[in-house]
């Protein structure tokens, strides 16, 4: 495992939206360090999720000297409103997402999530489920299937080629078999930002963990968790990603839904929530020369309504 420090990314903006906060949720707990800061600027209690055992871990370290204003549960943040609810929480002031994976899981070699490391193809944020490994996903999809994730999930414009390969070179058991296939595939040209696993790899993860389906699934309930004038905050850090927040956000913070031209309404629908932020907030340079990662961070936050302002 890598050691370097993990920096939460757009923290000062994290902390002006979710604070002052009587109960807080971190959805994302990773090692602990929004958390930690939310916690030593003021928020009275917070309930911390993760799927991941190794980062809870860690977590649990960093967020000890806060005893028991600090509650860890090993659980997936579409599960926020069942681990509240044992709590006794039937609402909460504050929600923070940062979703996708964390530098620290890219950085542990033996979770297969890079292919700079040689490793076994797993990429689960929690390793100890019993869910599909990327080996089974590689090894078993046929090469239809294993296209269209790739296209899906990564945007990879030569997912069939690439696909058509995997299929002839199996088995493929490790992170750095299927990056030389894939780089067989479609060799690397030279003006190429990017090499030529990397939406490969993306597209596998948020496949194996089901990443864009359980973030659409968590959005309306983390908004329905909140109480009037609570705060929910969402980090993405690709398209995809951002693109699911800012649907569901609009959609949340629209009245009327009815098809275009309809003249009575129909739909019933009402606004729950009030956009914070008309665009995404980003990592300023003195953030992204501290933390390069924090390049492709986008922060969006919205307000839960009270009945009397719907």
């Amino acid at each position: 495992m890598n050691d370097a420090p993990h920096i939460p990314v757009l923290l000062e903006p994290i902390l002006e939206a979710l604070l002052p906060a009587r109960r807080v949720i971190d959805g994302t707990l990773g090692a602990g360090g929004h958390s930690a800061a939310l916690l030593d600027a003021g928020a009275e209690s917070l309930l911390g999720l993760d799927r991941d055992p190794q980062a809870l871990a860690l977590a649990q370290a960093a967020l000890a000297p806060f005893g028991e204003r600090a509650h860890i549960a090993h659980a997936s943040y579409a599960d926020m409103t069942e681990e509240a609810h044992k709590l006794g929480w039937d609402s909460v002031d504050a929600i923070l997402l940062d979703v996708g994976v964390s530098s620290m899981q890219f950085d542990t070699a033996e979770r297969g999530f890079s292919f700079r490391y040689e490793a076994p193809l797993d990429m689960r944020f929690d390793p100890t489920s019993d869910a599909p490994t990327a080996a089974e996903l590689i090894n078993l999809w046929d090469a239809d299937e294993l296209a269209d994730i790739f296209y899906r999930y990564g945007e990879e414009h030569d997912s069939r080629r690439i696909a058509r390969a995997i299929v002839q070179a199996r088995p493929l058991e490790t992170t750095t078999a299927l990056a030389t296939t894939i780089e067989r595939a479609v060799p690397r040209r030279r003006d190429d930002k990017i090499h030529p696993a990397t939406r490969v790899f993306q597209a596998l993860r948020i496949a194996v963990n089901d990443e864009l389906g359980t973030l659409g699934r968590t959005l309306p309930l983390a908004i329905d968790l909140l109480a009037p004038g609570g705060h929910l905050a969402v980090i993405s850090f690709h398209s995809l990603e951002d693109r699911i927040v800012k649907d569901a956000f609009r959609l949340a913070s629209t009245d009327c839904i009815c098809p275009p031209k309809t003249p009575v309404c129909i739909c019933g629908h009402h606004a729950s929530v009030r956009p914070l932020t008309k665009k995404p907030i980003t990592a300023d340079e003195a953030e992204i020369a501290h933390n390069p990662r924090s390049r492709s961070a986008k922060l969006r936050i919205v307000e839960k309504l009270g009945d009397e302002t719907r």
